[in-house]
């Protein structure tokens, strides 16, 4: 499977540089093509639109207030089964962490408690960046925000394990360093009718802080200590990607301090959170390996 060449956002957004939120769009749109409308809450992601009369895509895009973002893809579906045009457009939710984890989420849950046929995708730069860098229920352990100056105590949520208790068809993790995974996960997502979740992990350079020409290699270590595992959960059955295949093998992945060192958002991290962090990766491992083993 390869990209198409195809594009449907417009050069010159008002995304940050190195943003990979405007990466994983675009790779998303190109996946799902011209017949597909975009509902999207506060968020990064209506900075990169631009105002109403200037929006930087080729697909109908709906902004819409910031804990509502399921509920307006069950209005559009709605709509579009009652004039017999379902089958025809995909229904896309786009929405941040702190619009998915947090705001959004009784308005996300209700969604696929209906069975919308649609699909969620959370792009997660694990805090509320384009209003000051605050913390969400996204931000990782010993993370600096500006309401966590000493550092976030406590784990992200596991958003895709509870999407995936909702007992709904499909759940992934991807992440824009590796995007031929991002784009096939979109269009496995497209065949699936229901609702459909995918959780994509978005490097900030401003919110994190590093270099912009960074987020590609720093999305990649991610992937490459462990942090971030690369899955699909199809009908219930748990399949590991081929880009995190290898990180069974505890002796494979990198040390997590390889990730954090990175990034000046953990230049104040406890030794003590490291190896919380490092502990936690590995009981996520045995916790893959074993669910892998049982399938």
């Amino acid at each position: 499977m390869e990209i198409p060449d195809e594009e449907f956002i417009y050069p010159g957004t008002r995304a940050c540089a190195g943003c990979s939120m405007a990466l994983i769009y675009r790779i998303a749109l190109k996946a799902l093509g011209p017949k597909t409308i975009i509902t999207v809450p506060a968020s990064c992601l209506t900075v990169l639109h631009g105002m109403q009369g200037f929006c930087t895509t080729k697909v109908s895009v709906l902004h819409t207030p910031f804990a509502t973002t399921g509920a307006s893809a069950s209005g559009i579906v709605a709509s579009l089964e009652d004039k017999g045009l379902a089958d025809d457009v995909n229904v896309v939710a786009f929405a941040g962490d702190g619009g998915t984890v947090d705001i959004g989420i009784q308005s996300l849950s209700g969604a696929v408690e209906r069975g919308t046929n649609f699909i969620y995708a959370c792009y997660d730069n694990e805090a509320y960046m384009n209003t000051g860098v605050q913390r969400s229920g996204s931000t990782p352990l010993g993370a600096y925000s500006t309401t966590t100056p000493n550092g976030k105590r406590g784990y992200k949520k596991n958003m895709p394990k509870i999407l995936e208790a909702h007992g709904i068809p499909y759940v992934a993790t991807a992440i824009s360093s590796y995007p031929l995974d991002l784009y096939e996960k979109f269009k496995n997502a497209m065949k699936i009718k229901g609702p459909k979740y995918i959780h994509i992990l978005a490097p900030c350079p401003p919110g994190w802080g590093y270099n912009p020409k960074d987020s590609i290699e720093i999305g990649r270590l991610a992937v490459q200590t462990g942090f971030w595992p690369l899955y699909e959960v199809i009908d219930g059955k748990f399949v590991l990607s081929k880009d995190s295949n290898k990180y069974l093998d505890s002796k494979k992945r990198k040390p997590i301090i390889e990730y954090l060192n990175t990034q000046k958002r953990f230049r104040s991290i406890s030794e003590e959170d490291i190896k919380r962090h490092q502990s936690y990766i590995e009981d996520q491992w045995k916790q893959i390996q074993k669910r892998i083993e049982n399938e």
